[in-house]
């Protein structure tokens, strides 16, 4: 049986700062004991530090054992390409652990893709119609959109009330842009249309660049077929 991802679980605002280092931890370009060093300095009490430490060892240090491959993918493509932005594989990995925060980015996603900016109170409401008024949801909400502005894959303006869309991010060569593909089928559990790819809402701060077929057709755990409609439907061989 797949294991269950939590249901929200993304309950603290995470810097990319602390990412970046969870990350060179989980390649070994850093040890345990320099995370511990900066979330001592952000952390006033033992338990919001290990809060924090929770999420940080589901993205990177400890995460489900399904998502495991996806995550030792990361880390090579992170040795392999020490300039790539740990926020592109933060986001990613975040969006495969927690449908929550992969909901919050699909919603801004879609509420930003025509004028290019929403309000915070209409993502609010979205999930809440989803995961139920309450607090905890409006809180772990604003967690979500916090630490996308931090990441800068978001503006938010300074009272926090308008989310303001940056110009999405080229991914910078075809292995990566293969793993984004595998985080975003990983995400919707299912083969998604090839055509449909470059728009999918949760990876809106990310354009996945040209020749798509031929990123895809030359992978060796992606998939490329045609439906009976003739349409190119990609899943993962995985």
């Amino acid at each position: 049986m797949r294991p269950t991802a939590p249901k929200i679980g993304f309950d603290r605002f995470i810097r990319l700062e602390w990412a970046k280092k969870a990350l060179e931890v989980r390649t070994g370009l850093a040890e345990l004991d320099d995370l511990d060093v900066l979330l001592d300095e952000a952390h006033s009490g033992l338990s919001a530090k290990k809060k924090t430490r929770t999420v940080l060892n589901r993205l990177w240090l400890e995460p489900r054992k399904d998502l495991e491959p996806l995550a030792e993918h990361a880390v090579e493509l992170f040795q392999s390409m020490p300039s790539m932005s740990p926020a592109t594989l933060t986001w990613g990995m975040a969006i495969v652990t927690y449908p929550f925060f992969a909901k919050v980015a699909e919603i801004v996603g879609r509420l930003t893709s025509l004028q290019g900016e929403c309000t915070t109170a209409e993502v609010h409401r979205r999930m809440a119609e989803i995961y139920g008024e309450r607090e905890g949801t409006r809180r772990m909400t604003n967690m979500v959109l916090q630490s996308m502005s931090d990441w800068a894959m978001l503006d938010r303006s300074s009272n926090g009330k308008i989310l303001t869309r940056k110009n999405a991010v080229l991914i910078d060569g075809p292995d990566l842009v293969r793993w984004m593909i595998r985080v975003v089928l990983e995400a919707a559990g299912r083969p998604i249309r090839l055509g449909s790819l470059e728009a999918r809402p949760e990876i809106f701060p990310f354009e996945l660049g040209e020749n798509l077929g031929f990123v895809v057709s030359s992978s060796t755990y992606l998939e490329l077929a045609a439906d009976s409609a003739g349409n190119q439907i990609v899943s993962s061989r995985i």
